[in-house]
C-alpha cells in the first residue's frame, strides 16, 4: 500500500496516525474564535485543524426547506448561509497555523472555494456530501495535492466510482475514511470496521471520521484496526449557539482523545514477537531452567527428586527444560551444588 505526505508528516500503515481537528464553522463567524480554535488543537497536539469553506449558493438550491436534525426552523439554505467562513479569513488562519505549528486546512464545498485555498491547504478533505461530485473530484485531482475523503451516505460501489474518477484524474495520494452521516452519531452505528474494509477494497491508506459523542472509543478502535487518519470535530463549548457545537468535543475532550490515540499506537508496537529490554530481568530469573534441589556427589545419578525445573532467581540458569527428559537417569559428572543451575559439563554423558 502505497504511503504519501502531508506537508512533512507520512501518511499511510505504519506512520503516526494523521489527527485532524475538525473545527469546521465553529468559529461562529468570529476570528478570535476561529484562532483560539487553533489554540485549543494544538495544545491537543492534533496534526491539523481543519475549517470548511463554502457559500449556500453553490451548496443547496435556494428553496431546500428545512433538515431535522439541525432542530433550527431555518431553512437548510439559511442555515449555511449563517455559517459561512470568510474568504478573507483565509491567509491569515493559514499564517496563523505556521506560525502556530499546526497544519492549516479547510474543505472546499464547491470549485470557488477550491481555488481560493488552493494555495494554503496541503491536502483536500472531501466531504461525503460531495465524494460523488465526479466533475468536482477531477478539478481536486488535477491540482496535485493528496485527497482525503470521507465515504458517509454512499455505498461501496459508489465509493468504486469516485475512486475510479480520482485515479483516472492522477491524484498523487488517496485517503478514504469511515463516516456515518449522522450528527452525533450512535456508538453502535460507527461501523469502525469498516475502516478495514476500505483499506482492503482499495489499497489505500483509510481512517475515520468520527461523529460519535464519546471523545475515545471509536478513534481509539480505529488505530487498533489500523487507522491512518483520525477526523473529529471539535468546539470551545458545546452550549454555544450553532449546529455543529452539541456534538463536538469541548477542548479538554480533544486532548484526551489525542492522548488516547498516541497510547493505542504505543501499546499496539510492532508485530515483531522478540524478547524486549523491559523483560530482561524476568528473562533471566523466571524462566523456568534445570536445578538441583540437593547437593548432588560426582557420580550420584540425576532422578526427579534432586533435579527440577525451576526458576533460578539470583543463580546462573541451567539447562533449557527441553532437556530434562535427556538428563535424568543420567550421573553427575562432578559434585552439583544445591540450587546451582546444571550445565552439559555437570552431566555424565
Amino acid at each position: 500500500m502505497e504511503t504519501f505526505t502531508i506537508g512533512d508528516r507520512p501518511v499511510g500503515p505504519g506512520k503516526p496516525t494523521f489527527v485532524i481537528a475538525e473545527a469546521g464553522s465553529n468559529h461562529n463567524g468570529e476570528l478570535a474564535t476561529a484562532k483560539e480554535l487553533v489554540d485549543v488543537a494544538v495544545d491537543a497536539g492534533a496534526d491539523a485543524v481543519k475549517f470548511q469553506t463554502f457559500r449556500a449558493e453553490d451548496m443547496y438550491v435556494e428553496d431546500s426547506g428545512e433538515v431535522e436534525y439541525l432542530d433550527d426552523d431555518r431553512s437548510i439554505y439559511d442555515i449555511i448561509e449563517s455559517m459561512e467562513m470568510p474568504h478573507e479569513w483565509i491567509p491569515e488562519l493559514h499564517d496563523y497555523c505556521t506560525e502556530r505549528g499546526i497544519y492549516f486546512m479547510s474543505t472546499p464545498f464547491d470549485e470557488r472555494s477550491a481555488e481560493l485555498l488552493s494555495e494554503y491547504v496541503p491536502a483536500w478533505k472531501v466531504a461525503s456530501y460531495t465524494s460523488s461530485h465526479h466533475p468536482f473530484l477531477r478539478e481536486l485531482a488535477a491540482t496535485d495535492k493528496p485527497i482525503i475523503m470521507s465515504t458517509g451516505a454512499h455505498e461501496l460501489d459508489e465509493v468504486q466510482e469516485s475512486v475510479d474518477v480520482l485515479e483516472r484524474a492522477g491524484t498523487t495520494g488517496l485517503a478514504l475514511l469511515q463516516c456515518v452521516a449522522a450528527y452525533p452519531t450512535p456508538l453502535e452505528d460507527i461501523n469502525v470496521r469498516v475502516v478495514e474494509t476500505l483499506a482492503d477494497e482499495f489499497g489505500v491508506p483509510s481512517g475515520l471520521s468520527d461523529h460519535t459523542l464519546d471523545p475515545v472509543t471509536a478513534p481509539m478502535a480505529a488505530v487498533a484496526l489500523g487507522s491512518s487518519i483520525v477526523e473529529k470535530h471539535f468546539t470551545l463549548d458545546k452550549t454555544m449557539d450553532g449546529p455543529d457545537h452539541q456534538f463536538a468535543l469541548e477542548p479538554d475532550e480533544l486532548d484526551a482523545m489525542v492522548t488516547a490515540i498516541r497510547d493505542t499506537e504505543a501499546a499496539l508496537g510492532t508485530s515483531e514477537k522478540s524478547v524486549l529490554d523491559v523483560e530482561s530481568e524476568l528473562h533471566d530469573k523466571a524462566r523456568r531452567a534445570v536445578h538441583a534441589v540437593d547437593d548432588i556427589t560426582a557420580g550420584e545419578e540425576l532422578t526427579t527428586e534432586n533435579v527440577k525445573v525451576l526458576r533460578p532467581g539470583e543463580q546462573a540458569a541451567g539447562l533449557h527444560p527441553k532437556f530434562y527428559d535427556d538428563i535424568v537417569g543420567k550421573t553427575a559428572a562432578r559434585d552439583i551444588q544445591q540450587s546451582t543451575g546444571i550445565q552439559w559439563d555437570d552431566v555424565d554423558t
